[in-house]
Parts: C-alpha cells; structure tokens; sequence
C-alpha cells in the first residue's frame, strides 16, 4: 500500500495491530460484496456486529468496553474502512464519533452505562440528528424544539441526511429547549420506537450508495427527562461531535484515494497495449507521479493532526484544513484512476468510479467544502463572512 514516506514505520504495535486488522476485515469480508451494495443501495447490515466484535465503534475512548487507542490507530482505522467504501467508514464514525462520543463526553452515568456499551458491540446502532430540511450550513437556526411538561420533553421537528436512522435504536435528536431561558440547543437521546418518531429512508441517491440515509421526524414524541445529555447546553455540543466526525473523515478520503491510487498503478502494470504494459508510458507515469504526491500530502497532514489531537492541541480550524484538503484531494485523484482504467473504469468490477460518486458526498457533508474554506479564512482574518 501506498506509504511512500515510510510514515508507517513509526507505527506502535497497537496502532499495526488496528491496521492490519481492518485491512484484514475489508479484504476478507467486504470487497467481495461492496460494489453490488453500492449497485443495489443497500448497507451490509451483516457486518455491523462483527465491526462490534473487532472494535471498531469509538476504540479512542475510555471505559464501558472501549480500549482508548491512540488517535493515530482511529484515523488508520477510518483510512481502512474508507479504502473499501464511503458507506462503511461512514457507518463506524457516526456510530462512534457523533452517538458515542456525545453520550461518552456529555452524558449521564445512567446514559453512558445504558448504551455505551451496546453500541461499542454493534448490539444497537445509533445516529445523529442535526441537520434540517430548511437548515444545512446553519444549524443554529434549527427550528426542532422541545418543550418540557412535568417530568417529560415533547420534541417536535424534521432532520434529513441522517446516516443509520433507518436502523437506528436511538438518535442523538438536537433541538432548542423552549423551556429554558434563551432557548438554548440541548442533546436528547430518543429512543426510535418511541411514539410520534418515524425514520423514513431515502432512496435513489447516486452517491453514498451502500450507506443508509435517511429522515427524523419528531411529532409531539414523548421522552423522559433523563433522555437529556446534561452535561452540555448550546451548539457547542453539536459543534463538538462534528469535530471528532471530520478528524475521521480526514483520515478516511485518504484511504478512498489510496484505494483508487492502487487500483489504478495495478491496472497500469496489468493492462497490456501497443506490446507492453501501458504503465511505461509517460503520460500514465505522470498521473501515477501526481497521485501519489497528493495521497502522500494528504497523509502527512492527516498524521500531523493526530499528534495534535494526543497532546490536546488540536482545534476545530485544524480539521477545518484537513478535512477541506484531503477529501478536495480524492475527490480530484479519484476520476485521474478511472480515467487510467479506461472503459473498465465505469463497471463495479473496479472502485475508482464508486469513490468518486462517494466524495461527491463527503465533499459535502459534515461541513461543505466552501464552508470550511469559510472557517478557516475567519481564523486567518478574524473576520467571519458568513455574519
């Protein structure tokens, strides 16, 4: 696999052992099968509780069965499952990084007990419900709200994009507390059998096609004052979540690109034209050339964040780049690799052309590309241009 500085060779034991073994899974259990997936708009399902077994949801964190690996060992994870499919890594990183983490980080004893556990195993699934029909790069205008009767919230409201919630045993539901002072965003985990909650899928997208997407809507549903996470009020709980998401997606479009990278090198070295491989040629060396520099670019971002996020200096704007870079990146070098396949390229047979219709998504969501550009000029100018 593409490691052309040698940034593996400083890997821990753990963090080879985490590698190895998602490499392991995705060869063994999902490549065969993906592009049929994807083909037919369905998530493999089946592998959600052995993605449990293997540790995939959270390893970063600490207690109630999560083994607190390094941040170097959950990017490489996200990298692998990413090298196989878009869907999957999603899966994994909304079920850890945007249900796990917020109950882990803000929940309550009763709460992290009640399903950290569960979802750590694959024996529940969970998803995040921010993003609104009306409301997508400005979530704080959200218009889903609760209001407090007795020792109960009734919580009205639609979100739309949501990963798993199709599936889902319970959704992290963000909504504004009408019953408070101000107003303020507040996280409420609700059960999805709860009454007035429906979770409808949505069909015929052309991206992101072996993942399940779907709705939230909350009318007049019931839930039980302890459904609150109490330990954050405002969007810095959403904002929070996000950040864990997008350090995972940093490291995954790489795994997307250096899939598409070695499809394509092997395609090069394989396909035979005018009496040799067509890898001799110029013209594909060069985009070989370009492909690797950008993954390797993209990599040694990806590791320099890590090592931030260790030692608690990473922020959000940090992230901002990476994840504004590195899916920038695959979403370029993806249709370099199915161009290099040629006619080949567009069949299920071979993953660039699948890549690419993924990024399309990831580009997009968790926080549009022009919106991170956003960001990051605001850090760099002190001047916000979306107030």
């Amino acid at each position: 696999m593409l490691d052309y500085l040698g940034l593996e060779a400083d890997l821990g034991e753990e963090e080879r052992l985490i590698r190895d073994t998602a490499r392991d899974f995705v060869d063994s259990e999902v490549r065969g099968d993906i592009g049929q997936h994807w083909l037919d708009g369905t998530f493999p399902t089946d592998l959600i509780p052995k993605m449990g077994e293997l540790g995939f949801y959270a390893p970063n964190l600490a207690g109630y069965g999560s083994p607190n690996v390094s941040e170097t060992a959950y990017g490489l994870l996200m990298q692998e499952l990413e090298a196989a499919d878009s869907g999957l890594r999603s899966m994994a990183s909304v079920q850890g990084a945007l249900v796990m983490y917020p109950i882990h980080a803000f929940g309550s004893e009763d709460q992290k007990e009640r399903w950290l556990p569960d979802l750590g195993a694959g024996d529940a699934v969970g998803c995040f419900g921010l993003t609104e029909p009306e409301h997508g790069s400005n979530p704080s205008a959200m218009e889903t709200h609760a209001v407090k009767e007795g020792d109960e919230y009734v919580l009205n409201g639609s979100k739309t994009w949501i990963t798993n919630s199709p599936i889902a045993d319970v959704a992290v539901v963000w909504a504004k507390d009408r019953s408070a002072d101000g107003n303020p965003v507040r996280g409420f985990l609700v059960e999805t059998d709860t009454d007035g909650v429906t979770t409808n899928k949505i069909d015929e997208k052309l991206s992101l096609r072996a993942s399940i997407t779907g709705e939230i809507a909350l009318q007049n549903a019931h839930v039980p004052e302890d459904a609150v996470l109490p330990g954050v009020e405002g969007m810095k709980g959403p904002l929070s979540c996000l950040t864990q998401a997008r350090y995972g997606i940093a490291w995954g479009a790489v795994g997307a690109a250096r899939d598409c990278f070695e499809t394509a090198r092997q395609y090069a070295t394989d396909r035979e034209q005018f009496g040799g491989p067509i890898g001799r040629f110029q013209l594909q060396q060069q985009k070989l050339a370009e492909m690797a520099t950008q993954i390797t670019t993209a990599q040694l971002l990806a590791y320099r964040l890590a090592d931030l996020k260790e030692r608690g200096d990473l922020r959000p704007q940090h992230v901002s780049m990476a994840k504004r870079n590195n899916v920038r990146m695959a979403r370029e070098q993806a249709p370099v690799a199915r161009e290099m396949l040629g006619g080949n390229g567009i069949v299920a047979d071979h993953s660039p052309m699948r890549h690419m219709a993924n990024m399309e998504t990831v580009y997009t969501y968790e926080g549009t590309h022009d919106i991170h550009t956003l960001i990051l000029g605001e850090d760099l100018t002190g001047i916000p241009a979306y107030e």
